[in-house]
């Protein structure tokens, strides 16, 4: 049975505790996870890893301070992950494949500027993608960021800054390769 192998949080029961962090917390990292990858079955995929991996493991010291700070850096690290893989695993295109058919999208549309930050986002340093989601997609403000986070507030307004830089430098390469 997998409960039996949950490690103990505290004195309570091993399930109720497991839940209980469960439900504070889901959310966070589905939306955290949604708004990296952009889809919903990668969402789901990894809020499940991330669980699972809780029931497998020991718990860590970071998990028992902050769960939040804890399962957000989690969700973070699994989604870029995701977003690599899914990269990785694009097909070689074949000499067919370069007959671009007259609907081809829009290099400029939004769908493909989307497509063209994901891919940049996953090249960044995850603590820097950990602030730029809470900033941009969370919309925590650089003071809540550095609370959370155990930063100054200095850090993260520095952190911003080279990680649009670097963002903005990613997307406008990735745009002139097309």
């Amino acid at each position: 049975m997998a409960i039996a192998i949950i490690p103990r949080l505290s004195g309570g029961s091993v399930t109720d505790e497991f839940e209980e962090i469960f439900r504070e917390h889901y959310q966070l990292v589905y939306r955290t996870a949604y708004g990296l990858t952009g889809r919903r079955e990668d969402a789901e995929d990894v809020l499940q890893t991330i669980f699972l991996r809780l029931l497998q493991r020991d718990v860590s010291p970071d998990l028992k301070r902050n769960p939040k700070k804890y399962l957000y850096r989690a969700a973070v690290n699994a989604s870029l992950d995701t977003i690599r893989t899914r990269k990785r695993q694009r097909l070689i295109p074949t000499n067919d494949s370069f007959d671009f058919p007259s609907d081809a999208p829009d290099p400029t549309s939004e769908d493909d500027i989307g497509r063209r930050l994901l891919a940049a986002l996953a090249q960044l340093n995850p603590k820097m993608v950990e602030v730029v989601i809470l900033r941009y997609q969370q919309g925590y403000s650089d003071a809540q960021i550095a609370a959370m986070l155990g930063k100054s507030r200095g850090v993260v307004a520095v952190t911003l800054y080279r990680a649009r830089a670097r963002l903005r430098k990613l997307v406008s390469d990735s745009g002139d390769q097309k």
